[in-house]
C-alpha cells in the first residue's frame, strides 16, 4: 500500500498488538501436546448440509489413541456402518507442539498440516478444486467435528482501488457449498 494514513498505521499497530498479545496468552494456556481429554473412541451422527438444508446423515466414529513411545496419535475416522469401507486410518503427527503444529498423515502420500489454535485443531487445504476447512474442538464432554467446503474459485473480487486517498487491498470471496457437523460422545 502506497498511501498510508495515520488511521491505517494505528489500525495496523492495534492489530499487531492484539495478535502478539493473543499469541502470548494462548501459549501460556495451551498444553504442549494434544489435550489428553481428546484421547478415546468417540461416536456420533455426521450431518451434511447444503443450501437446501440437511441432505445426508450417517454414523461416524473418531478414534484417537496415543502411539507408544511417540508424541503421535492414531487418528481413525469411520464413516457409516460398513467398518471395512468406511475406515480411514490416519496418524496425527506432532511437528512442534509448542507452536501447536501437527500434520494428519493419511498414509497414502497425502500429509495435511493441522494447527491447535486455542481449543481447536484446524486444517485448511485444497483438493480437486475445492477449498476445505476442518475444525475439531472439545466442548464439554463432546468433540465437535466440522468441515466447511466450496469451490476454490472466487465468486467475487473487490477492492484493489484507492478510496479517499487510501489504498484498498484486493479481496477475493469464495463460495461455500457444503457444511458437515458431527457431535461425538466418548464411547470408550
Amino acid at each position: 500500500m502506497k498511501n498510508k494514513t495515520p488511521k491505517t498505521y494505528l489500525f495496523l499497530l492495534l492489530m499487531l498488538y492484539a495478535v502478539l498479545g493473543f499469541t502470548q496468552s494462548s501459549n501460556q494456556l495451551l498444553p504442549n501436546s494434544l489435550p489428553s481429554s481428546w484421547v478415546g473412541d468417540w461416536a456420533g451422527e455426521l450431518q451434511i448440509f447444503k443450501a437446501e438444508g440437511m441432505t445426508q446423515s450417517l454414523p461416524m466414529q473418531l478414534l484417537i489413541q496415543p502411539i507408544d513411545n511417540s508424541t503421535d496419535y492414531s487418528f481413525t475416522i469411520i464413516y457409516g456402518l460398513d467398518i471395512d469401507k468406511g475406515t480411514r486410518s490416519y496418524v496425527l503427527k506432532t511437528i512442534d507442539a509448542s507452536k501447536g503444529h501437527y500434520v494428519i498423515d493419511e498414509q497414502n502420500s497425502i500429509i495435511i498440516d493441522a494447527y491447535l489454535l486455542g481449543e481447536k485443531l484446524v486444517q485448511r487445504f485444497e483438493v480437486m478444486g475445492n477449498l476445505l476447512e476442518t475444525f475439531v474442538e472439545k466442548r464439554g464432554d463432546t468433540l465437535v467435528w466440522e468441515i466447511f467446503s466450496g469451490k476454490h474459485e472466487p465468486t467475487t473480487v473487490t477492492g484493489d482501488t484507492v478510496q479517499d486517498g487510501e489504498d484498498i487491498p484486493r479481496v477475493k470471496a469464495f463460495p461455500m457449498g457444503v457444511y458437515q457437523k458431527c457431535v461425538l460422545t466418548l464411547i470408550n
